[in-house]
């Protein structure tokens, strides 16, 4: 009989997965429900459009044809209202039924909202999806002041956009420094000297109380907890994200901060899979749950839920994530999980160049690489070995890292 596979989502989780189902099983019945307007687009390019860089035409990865040559059903604007795990069948908005027999949710998430006064006035930005970055790009064409929160990876893609469009801005900052929880001051400051280059002011121990508006409803100031006013009539937020897990309600799906599964991108549930940063899996490198938003690892993700989905428990994910950032005159990226640990070392050979790596159990689980990337695929295979290195610290932090100079791991 002809299996039925059913997709939730077409971010690159969803799309990796429909593409393999397809290569995979030529015969198979494949139906990708997304609510957004327009199918797969590269999430990583639209920051280059909000800042003026490229036009749209770069950032689509599918047309629709793309979905018809490969006899895969696309429902865009659809919203997936309920799903019922027994009858193996879920309803849509428009009260539609769609059965599997394979369900894959790869929903991902949608940005949190600041819960301060004003939070919702005319121009204020989440920036997510390719609409979120049309409209970031027209306002900050016309914008002259501009403030920006959250300090994290998406929070300076919003930092950058400023600095491209000469919005000129204050980047509000609840800790000490930027990503505080993988970075200490001495790697920051190199980015904190790269944003206030483009005209965008970091400002340390600060955050939103609340926003100021004109009388048309429009944003014109953020007070931060200390009272200090800072104009704007652009403002950026990106504190996190809410996972898309409201339709699993009632299903036994089980949930935490995410949807949690397997090695396997199996959930508890009987033939309902997850994929993408909405997930919390097993990662058996760390031997731990853990969950990322990398584009990598969601396109990865989508690649073994298929697979698995097909053949369940054929494969196993295992891998090592990676985020860039190429805003500036300096590469910058991060792996694994630089923000957890119980041991870390770190080094600055330069103005712009530094690094900095986390263990746990001695084991080396994530990093960060400024200025100087080579050394990612020296660090991501200690990773996936899950080799004992931590006492060998200077030989990690070398300039040109040689894993044949690295002790063997005693046996345990």
């Amino acid at each position: 009989m002809t299996q039925s596979y059913v997709i939730i989502g077409d971010g690159i989780a969803g799309s990796s997965a429909a593409e393999t189902l397809r290569d995979e099983a030529p015969d198979a019945d494949i139906t990708v429900i997304t609510d957004e307007g327009e199918a797969l687009y590269n999430r990583i390019l639209i920051k280059e459009f909000a800042k003026g860089k490229l036009p749209e035409m770069p950032i689509s990865i599918h047309e629709p044809e793309w979905y018809d040559d490969r006899d895969i059903d696309l429902r865009l604007n659809t919203l997936v209202t309920n799903i019922d795990p027994d009858g193996h069948r879920l309803r849509t908005h428009e009260d539609e039924v769609v059965e599997y027999d394979k369900l894959l949710v790869a929903t991902g998430g949608t940005p949190t909202q600041l819960p301060v006064e004003n939070s919702d006035a005319d121009g204020i930005h989440h920036f997510w999806t390719f609409q979120d970055a049309r409209s970031i790009r027209e306002h900050a064409e016309e914008a002259d002041t501009g403030i920006v929160v959250g300090a994290g990876l998406l929070g300076i893609d919003l930092a950058a956009i400023c600095g491209a469009q000469d919005v000129e801005a204050h980047y509000l900052m609840r800790g000490d420094c930027w990503w505080r929880y993988a970075l200490s001051t001495e790697g920051a400051e190199i980015l904190h000297d790269a944003m206030r280059e483009q005209g965008v002011e970091p400002v340390f121990q600060s955050g939103v109380d609340h926003f100021e508006t004109d009388d048309d409803g429009h944003v014109t100031a953020a007070v931060d907890p200390n009272g200090d006013r800072y104009a704007g009539d652009f403002v950026g937020i990106a504190i996190g994200l809410n996972f898309n897990t409201e339709i699993l309600q009632g299903t036994g799906v089980e949930r935490d901060g995410g949807i949690l599964v397997d090695e396997y991108m199996q959930t508890n549930v009987d033939d309902i899979y997850a994929a993408g940063d909405i997930t919390r899996y097993h990662d058996t490198i760390l031997g731990e749950r853990a969950q990322n938003g990398s584009w990598d690892s969601a396109k990865a993700q989508g690649t073994i839920a298929a697979k698995n989905m097909l053949d369940p428990e054929s494969e196993a994910f295992r891998f090592v994530s990676s985020y860039s950032i190429t805003h500036f005159d300096f590469p910058f990226l991060s792996f694994g999980h630089p923000t957890i640990g119980d041991d870390e070392c770190e080094r600055k050979y330069s103005d712009t160049e530094w690094r900095r790596l986390a263990f746990k159990d001695g084991k080396l689980v994530g990093g960060v690489l400024i200025g100087d990337l080579s050394p990612q695929s020296a660090y991501k295979k200690l990773m996936r070995e899950e080799r004992v290195v931590a006492d060998q610290k200077d030989v990690l932090l070398e300039k040109s890292v040689d894993l044949d100079e690295l002790a063997p791991t005693q046996e345990q």
